[in-house]
């Protein structure tokens, strides 16, 4: 004798047979398209016959008002059920089918009513605006319940108002009548349901046939070659269900995030902590190839939704590639300092070789030593305010550049900026495009001078660029960021309108933003924050094996695009 099956547990939600759940959203599609399709059928319509009526009850009112014998007789009569005013009145509303037709004085007295009784009393609404001189339609209720109204000033022959008309038209509005059609509208939607479900369960007959060779091993035997192809992918993949929960993680996000299974079944928070990392896996950051630093790692993330409410996130390794990138930039930097000096030594050198055959041996030792002290005293500067490397060495090169090219560059004295940053060739990226466009601003203008501050607020980065240049109109401070808009011709080796887009998008893809107005004094000061640009004080050793973590491959395109 077999044993007794164990009672099964009540399961809330869909059921989990592929029929039953065929059937049920047969079924609510064909109560909602039901539903919906009265609602957008009975909506339109009842507003359309609202407006039918009360146009139709306005018409009656103005033809009625129009009869030269309607003011005479208001004015040489008074009110009575066989005056004139109402035989006239009767008359039109048999003839117009109308409910009733009301004549009053500016007194609001009736002079006519369906009612006879109700002749010499006042009306139950306000004929304020008719007597003002207005047309009025309306819906409302009244002595002879629910009409569409339409009420209209009565003048005599000099075109004064000597009362008004109201006209009703019995009305049944389009809610009354749907309450009456239920029963046939009941019938119509549980035929529309019956087909529903005959179609659902011949639906489901049909895929039971086709997927009968399918068995649990079979699919089984799916999931395993999808599990072996997720876990040997170079890429990581992070799946996450509705409740924003850890569902997969494949070999390579383990690695790149340092975690373990055991994260499975909790949110990022719960298993990275609160972070950036953990705000672009959950969704609270959107966006396309995000960066994010996990430990001494720079990982570009990208998260896709799924259809169960979920979302799908990829995360690729890109610390040593961005370093050889940041190294190329450095030497390209190396390489536009170097010639700027080359210029400017050949300068230096002329000089000093026409003070010697002048025989002015002490104005070239004076000579000597200033273009040396103006030298140390610019890079002493600029090392004092900026501990990082990358950024001194790059604004040591542009003052060269500026010298130049007859521009100042100056390193404001608020900047301080500590050796602390994750992405320094993210910032070098910034922080050479703004430059760069300063100077091509102030080239060429009197007293042309730049000013440069960066500065540290928490783990945040500030960087102000300063110009005295034309500056920028406020109807263009936001075409600036534009791909592909400049004000200036592009030369022949490259587009312009690249640099600004690439710093607004870098800003933003690491959290932050990137703007433009009119600097102290005009010229233009474009504002760049980071929030998270510097690591935490006691984080500085874990991330110094990495030579400083780098921005995701967007900025990269900067020396694509520059060529």
């Amino acid at each position: 004798m077999s044993p007794t099956p164990p009672a099964r547990r009540l399961r809330l939600g869909l059921p989990r047979r592929v029929f039953s759940q065929v059937l049920l959203m047969q079924l609510a599609i064909a109560a909602g398209v039901a539903v919906l399709a009265t609602g957008l059928f009975l909506a339109p319509l009842g507003d359309q016959l609202d407006d039918q009526a009360m146009r139709r009850a306005l018409a009656i009112a103005q033809t009625t008002a129009q009869q030269p014998q309607l003011a005479h007789d208001l004015r040489g009569t008074a009110p009575s059920p066989d005056g004139p005013v109402q035989r006239d009145a009767e008359r039109i509303r048999r003839a117009t089918g109308a409910e009733y037709i009301v004549v009053l004085d500016r007194r609001g007295v009736r002079w006519s009513h369906t009612d006879p009784r109700r002749i010499g009393g006042r009306v139950s609404t306000d004929p304020g605006e008719a007597l003002a001189g207005h047309d009025v339609m309306e819906i409302d209720e009244g002595t002879l319940g629910r009409s569409a109204r339409g009420k209209v000033p009565l003048r005599d022959d000099d075109g004064e108002i000597i009362g008004a008309v109201s006209v009703g038209i019995a009305y049944d509005s389009v809610r009354a009548r749907l309450i009456h059609a239920i029963p046939g509208l009941f019938a119509y939607a549980g035929g529309a349901l019956a087909v529903g479900a005959l179609a659902a369960w011949l639906i489901s007959r049909r895929v039971h046939r086709q997927t009968r060779d399918l068995a649990f091993s079979d699919i089984a035997a799916l999931l395993a070659e999808r599990e072996a192809m997720l876990h040997g992918l170079r890429e990581g993949v992070v799946a996450l269900d509705r409740t924003g929960r850890v569902r997969l993680l494949n070999d390579e996000a383990q690695r790149l995030l340092g975690i373990g299974e055991e994260a499975v079944g909790h949110s990022p928070d719960e298993a990275l902590g609160a972070g950036r990392t953990s705000d672009v896996l959950a969704g609270r950051v959107t966006g396309t190839d995000l960066l994010t630093v996990r430990g001494p790692r720079v990982l570009v993330a990208n998260r896709m939704p799924t259809d169960d409410g979920g979302a799908v996130a990829t995360l690729r390794d890109r610390t040593e590639l961005d370093r050889l990138g940041r190294e190329l930039d450095s030497t390209r930097g190396l390489i536009d300092a170097l010639r700027a000096q080359d210029h400017e030594h050949a300068n230096r050198m002329h000089t000093l070789l026409g003070l010697l055959e002048l025989e002015m041996y002490d104005d070239a030792v004076e000579f000597v030593g200033e273009v040396v002290g103006d030298h140390r005293a610019t890079s002493e500067q600029v090392t004092e305010k900026i501990r990082d490397p990358l950024l001194a060495a790059l604004l040591v090169g542009k003052a060269t550049v500026a010298a130049e090219r007859g521009v100042a560059l100056w390193v404001s004295d608020r900047t301080r900026l500590p050796d602390r940053l994750i992405d320094p060739r993210g910032l070098v990226t910034i922080v050479g495009n703004l430059v760069d466009n300063a100077l091509d601003a102030v080239a060429g203008t009197p007293h042309a001078r730049v000013e440069v501050e960066l500065r540290a607020e928490g783990r945040a980065a500030v960087l102000v660029v300063r110009d005295t240049g034309p500056g920028i109109p406020p109807e263009q401070r936001e075409l600036i960021f534009t791909e592909g808009w400049s004000t200036k011709e592009p030369p022949a080796h490259r587009e312009r309108g690249i640099g600004l887009p690439l710093v607004r998008r870098l800003a933003e893809r690491q959290g932050g933003s990137a703007g433009v107005g009119e600097a102290h004094g005009g010229g233009a000061e474009f504002t760049v924050v980071l929030p998270e640009a510097l690591t935490e004080p006691s984080t500085q050793p874990a991330l110094a094996g990495a030579s400083g973590p780098t921005a995701d491959e967007e900025s990269r395109t900067v020396k694509e695009e520059s060529r």
